[in-house]
């Protein structure tokens, strides 16, 4: 499909704008002091706040704290109905990783629930590569946001 240069219109070759705005339905995780155990074992993270609940539980927390990038493991999940999408038509044989970014709200304990919401938050064009961006919102059981993360995946090529 392509866009004329109207006003407000995106020139684009192959790329599908149509799917800009589409929400998907959001996934419940439980994040689980073992797993935020495993997971600062895994990066090397040796503070005793994401592995002992007695020195998490003396700092002030309910329970263990999850590291800051754990919001991979709750949201990630959550943005693969997107990627898979055939409305939004991503060429995997094409696709590279853009780029990740986020913002973070009250920490993550162990015992809380998070709900991530995700939703297509552009498509474009730009020299002749597709960029594909995906925003999530991760809530934890008290409604408190606790990330915003902006996912960018590149599709080479999509105007040749």
């Amino acid at each position: 499909m392509r866009r004329g240069d109207a006003a407000g219109e995106i020139a684009c070759g192959a790329v599908n704008t149509e799917a800009v705005g589409k929400r998907y339905p959001p996934p419940v995780y439980a994040v689980g002091r073992e797993k935020i155990r495993e997971y600062a074992f895994a990066v090397g993270e040796t503070n005793p706040l994401h592995l002992d609940v007695e020195a998490a539980r003396a700092a002030g927390y309910r329970d263990v704290v999850a590291p800051p990038m754990f919001a991979v493991v709750y949201s990630a999940p959550s943005v693969t109905p997107a990627l898979f999408d055939p409305a939004v038509g991503i060429n995997f044989a094409m696709m590279v990783h853009g780029g990740q970014e986020f913002v973070w709200g009250p920490v993550v304990v162990a015992g809380d629930e998070i709900t991530t919401t995700v939703s297509v938050k552009s498509i474009e064009e730009r020299a002749g590569n597709g960029f594909f961006v995906f925003e999530s919102e991760s809530v934890n059981q008290d409604g408190e946001t606790v990330c915003t993360g902006t996912w960018t995946n590149i599709v080479r090529g999509v105007s040749q």
